[in-house]
């Protein structure tokens, strides 16, 4: 909320930047695709900081349980309006507790796209990353995906998340299966409950 303060038109941009891309028929679901392929039909998904809906809207249309998180109350709306299906809900990560929305269902993967642990607190990183250890169930995984150069070393997030007890099963350097190599500058991280 930080950048919300900073700009108050930031979340209204954001909105509205994604309904355009959407219009040009951009490519929208890269992360999307890399879910399902994780998942069977019908699947429990969560979308944490889903911002607009974006990739959760994409997980439902593919026949998934959906239900989007933000901490963003405009973005939610946003989510609501453009995309009816998932369930959508203002919720900071840090205090994310879902069965205080009646969902008090596990996961089978929760994905955290569009950079969202760069812009957490890092007072609150590793709290985030403990929940939604607590909101996926034991054979499920948590992708985060997010880029260098953004306040959060790869190496401190990958301790973060053992902290949290996510261990990595697979590191890539893009949503469409790269490789992660050491000078990579984006990180998709599949982590398992451990």
């Amino acid at each position: 909320m930080q950048q919300v303060a900073a700009d108050p038109d930031h979340s209204s941009w954001y909105v509205e930047r994604f309904r355009s891309m959407a219009a040009a028929g951009d490519d929208l679901a890269g992360e999307a695709r890399l879910i399902d392929t994780m998942v069977g039909r019908g699947s429990r998904i969560l979308d944490a900081g889903c911002g607009p809906g974006r990739v959760g809207s994409a997980l439902a249309r593919l026949g998934h349980n959906v239900v989007g998180v933000d901490v963003d109350p405009v973005l939610i709306e946003a989510a609501a309006e453009d995309h009816p299906g998932p369930r959508w809900i203002v919720e900071d990560l840090a205090e994310l507790n879902l069965g205080a929305h009646g969902i008090p269902d596990l996961f089978d993967v929760i994905v955290c796209a569009g950079n969202v642990m760069t812009f957490l607190a890092p007072s609150t990183r590793v709290e985030v990353l403990r929940r939604l250890r607590k909101h996926v169930h034991g054979e499920g995984r948590v992708a985060i995906g997010f880029g260098a150069g953004r306040g959060y070393e790869f190496s401190e997030f990958l301790n973060d998340a053992r902290q949290a007890g996510l261990e990595a099963d697979l590191l890539l350097s893009t949503w469409d299966l790269r490789p992660w190599l050491q000078d990579s500058d984006f990180l998709v991280a599949v982590l398992r409950p451990v």
